[in-house]
C-alpha cells in the first residue's frame, strides 16, 4: 500500500531513490522522505507528493546508501513527523515500513519506560528505537533486525540503515512485499518492481520469514532463525516504458485504452483449434482432477470480487459447476468450511493483496487446492498457490483496475471453457466460445471509437449527487464495478443492485435527481429488464442504458450501444463504457483520477 525503495552502490543514493518513489506513488501519497547515510544520517521527509520531497532535498545531498517511502496513512495523519523515515533517538538507525505492527502500543510503552522518545504517532517509529536497542548487543545489524523482529506482532516490509555501516541495508518481509533488484556492483529493494525496471530485470522476491542483507557486491538471504535461505533471480518482462503515459492525459485513460492489447495478450497461446478448448499449462491439474471437483468458489477484493462474479456465472454456464464468489477480506474471517472436492480460485492484480493472500494461506492450512489468477509474475499469491493463470496485462499504474478487471473476466471465460471442455461442454459450443473469444480484442476497439459519446453522456451526468446501476443475473457484476468505477475516480456516490430488486426497496430512491445506468443484454432477459426500465422512468427517473441496441425513448434517456458477442462473453464488453464514463466523469469534476483520495492501488494492510 505504501513504497519503499532502498539503494547501496557506488552512485548518488537521492536521485535513484526519488525516482523509484515517484514510480511507486500510486500506492500511496499522503507523505514521502528520504534518509542516505554519509558521517551520518541525512533526512529529509515531507507531507504531501514525491514532488514536494522533491524539492524539499537539496542539491548537495551525498550519499550512496539511503532508503526512501511514500506513504498511505495507518496510524495517525499524514505530517511531516508522520512521514518515514523514522530514526532512533541517537540518530544511529533509520527504518521505513509498509504494515501495521498490532503490538505497536505494549511495545511503545515499554521504549518509553526504557527511556525513548517518540517524535510520531506512527507504529513504525517503535521499529526504529526497538532495533536500536538491539543494535548495543548485536554483532550485525542483520542481526539486531532479526532480533528486533522477534519482538513484533503484525505485519512488515521494511528496510534499515545503519550509520556506523554504511554500504549496507537490511531488509525483512512478512505479509508486505520486498522484491530485491541486482544491478552491476550495485543492489535495490522495493516494495514493487515498478522502482526498480529502470536500473535492472533480474529480481528476487523475499518469503514471509525472509530477511536479506545488500551490499553493492551483491546480497544473502535469511530466515528469522538466521539460516541462510537460497533465492533465484527472476526476469521481469516489464520496461519504463509499461510505466509512462504514453502520451495519454491520464494512466487511467491509457490502461482502458490498451484492452484491445491486453486481451489479446491473455488469449495467445491458449486456445486450441483443432478441440475447441483453451489450454492453461499453469493449471497443474490434470482431466481426472478438474472432473472431481463438485463446486468452484473464487475469492478477491474490490473489483477482483466483481471479476469473480463474473466468472462464477461463466464456469456455471459452461462447465454447469456450481460456483459462487465473496470478498477475500470476508471469507478469510468467517472459519470457513473447505471442502476437499471444492476448487477455489484467489484473484489479485499485484498478487500481493493482504486479505486474499491471508484467505488463500486459510485454504493452504485447511488442505484447499487452490488457483489464482493474478497479473504480477512472482508475486506472493502465485508463489502460494497450486496453480493458476497470468493475466499477461502489463503493470496497472492508475489506482482503479481497468485491464486487469478485463483480462481476469478473459481468464475466467479460459477457465470455465477449460473445465466445461473436461466435463459436458460439446465440441459445438467449445468452439462458439472461442471463436466469441477470438473477437473480443476487435469488438472492444468498437467500443473504444464510442468515447466522443460516452464523454459527452459523463460531462452531462457527472454533476449528480448520486446514480443507480442495476442488472440482471450476467449484468449484475457489470454494475457493480461500474458502481465502484464510478465512486472511486469521480467521488459520485453509485449503487448497484440487481434490476429484480429495485422493485423491492431501491426503487423509493428513485426520482429525477437519481439516474439510473442499466446493464441491458440482448438476451433471454431483455424483455424483464426493458420493464424494469418502465418502472424507473415512471417515476421520473433518466435512464442511460448500455445494451446491444437503441432503446424506445420512452424507456431509456441515452443509450449506448456496444457489439455482441456470445451471451456468456457479452458482460466482458458491457463493462467497457462504463470504464469511459468513470473517468470522464472524473475529469469533468476535475478529480485526481489516477490518485484517488483515501485510496491505494495494492492494499497490502488489513
Amino acid at each position: 500500500m505504501c513504497g519503499i525503495v532502498a539503494y547501496v552502490g557506488p552512485k548518488d543514493a537521492a536521485p535513484i531513490l526519488l525516482e523509484g518513489l515517484q514510480r511507486l506513488e500510486y500506492r500511496g501519497y499522503d507523505s514521502a522522505g528520504v534518509v542516505v547515510s554519509n558521517k551520518g544520517l541525512k533526512v529529509r521527509k515531507v507531507k504531501g507528493r514525491v514532488a514536494d520531497l522533491a524539492a524539499a532535498v537539496p542539491a548537495r545531498f551525498k550519499g550512496a546508501t539511503g532508503i526512501g517511502h511514500t506513504r498511505w496513512a495507518t496510524h495517525g495523519v499524514p505530517s511531516d513527523e508522520n512521514a518515514h523515515p523514522h530514526l532512533s533517538n541517537d540518530e544511529r538507525i533509520a527504518v521505513v515500513h509498509n504494515g501495521i505492527i498490532e503490538n505497536a502500543d505494549e511495545l511503545r510503552a515499554k521504549l518509553e519506560a526504557d527511556g525513548a522518545v517518540f517524535l510520531s504517532e506512527t507504529d513504525t517509529e517503535v521499529l526504529a528505537h526497538l532495533i536500536a536497542r538491539t543494535t548495543k548487543e548485536a554483532d550485525s545489524l542483520e542481526e539486531a533486525v532479526r532480533t528486533a523482529l522477534k519482538r513484533v506482532v503484525g505485519t512488515y516490509g521494511i528496510a534499515v540503515i545503519d550509520a556506523e555501516r554504511p554500504g549496507e541495508v537490511v531488509v525483512a518481509r512478512n505479509g508486505s512485499p520486498i522484491v530485491l533488484g541486482i544491478g552491476e556492483k550495485e543492489m535495490f529493494a522495493a516494495s514493487d518492481v515498478a522502482a526498480l525496471v529502470r536500473y535492472t530485470r533480474q529480481v528476487v522476491h523475499l518469503e514471509d520469514g525472509e530477511l536479506a542483507v545488500l551490499k553493492a557486491d551483491g546480497f544473502h538471504t535469511f530466515a528469522s532463525d538466521a539460516r541462510e535461505t537460497a533465492k533465484e533471480p527472476l526476469t521481469v518482462d516489464w520496461d519504463t516504458g509499461h510505466y509512462d503515459t504514453g502520451g495519454y492525459e491520464h494512466y487511467l485513460l491509457k490502461e482502458i485504452s490498451e484492452q484491445p492489447d491486453t486481451v489479446a495478450r491473455t488469449l495467445r497461446g491458449r486456445l486450441d483449434e483443432r478441440f475447441n478448448v483453451a489450454h492453461l499449462g499453469g493449471l497443474n491439474m490434470d482431466a481426472r482432477e478438474v472432473r472431481s471437483f463438485r463446486r468452484v468458489k473464487i475469492i478477491g477484493c474490490g473489483s477482483a470480487y466483481y471479476s469473480g462474479q463474473i466468472g462464477a456465472q461463466l464456469i456455471e454456464e459452461l462447465a454447469r459447476i456450481p460456483a459462487g464468489a465473496e470478498p477475500a477480506s470476508e471469507f478469510r474471517y468467517r472459519n470457513p468450511v473447505v471442502e476437499p472436492d471444492t476448487l477455489y480460485v484467489a484473484i489479485s492484480q499485484s498478487g500481493e493483496t493482504y486479505d486474499t493472500l491471508a484467505a488463500v494461506q486459510e485454504l493452504k492450512r485447511k488442505g484447499g487446492r487452490v488457483l489464482g489468477i493474478v497479473n504480477t509474475v512472482g508475486s506472493a499469491i502465485a508463489r502460494e498457490c497450486d496453480g493458476g493463470v497470468y493475466l499477461h496485462a502489463g503493470p496497472e499504474v492508475s489506482v482503479a483496475s481497468t485491464k486487469a478487471f478485463t483480462s481476469t473476466a478473459v481468464a475466467f471465460a479460459l477457465l470455465a471453457l477449460h473445465m466445461g471442455r473436461v466435463r459436458d461442454l460439446s465440441p459445438a459450443d467449445g468452439r462458439r466460445i472461442c471463436e466469441g473469444l477470438r473477437r473480443l480484442p476487435d469488438q472492444i476497439k468498437e467500443i473504444l471509437a464510442l468515447e466522443p459519446q460516452i464523454k459527452e453522456l459523463a460531462a452531462k451526468y457527472a454533476a449528480s449527487p448520486s446514480m443507480m446501476f442495476v442488472g440482471r443475473v450476467r449484468g449484475y457484476p457489470v454494475a457493480r464495478e461500474g458502481a465502484q468505477k464510478l465512486k472511486e475516480v469521480s467521488y459520485v456516490h453509485a449503487e448497484a443492485y440487481p434490476a429484480s430488486e429495485l422493485k423491492h426497496g431501491p426503487l423509493a430512491l428513485i426520482g429525477p435527481e437519481m439516474p439510473t445506468v442499466a446493464i441491458v443484454p440482448d438476451d433471454e432477459l431483455l424483455d424483464k429488464n426493458l420493464t424494469t426500465l418502465g418502472e424507473i422512468q415512471a417515476r421520473g427517473g433518466k435512464v442511460i442504458m448500455i445494451g446491444h441496441r437503441t432503446a424506445d425513448p420512452k424507456l431509456a434517456n441515452e443509450c449506448i450501444v456496444v457489439p455482441k458477442n456470445e451471451v456468456e462473453l457479452d458482460p466482458i464488453l458491457l463493462g467497457i463504457p462504463l470504464q469511459l464514463f468513470a473517468y470522464h466523469a472524473a475529469v469533468a469534476l476535475e478529480r485526481d483520477v489516477d490518485k484517488p483520495r483515501n485510496l491505494a492501488k495494492s492494499v497490502t494492510v488489513e
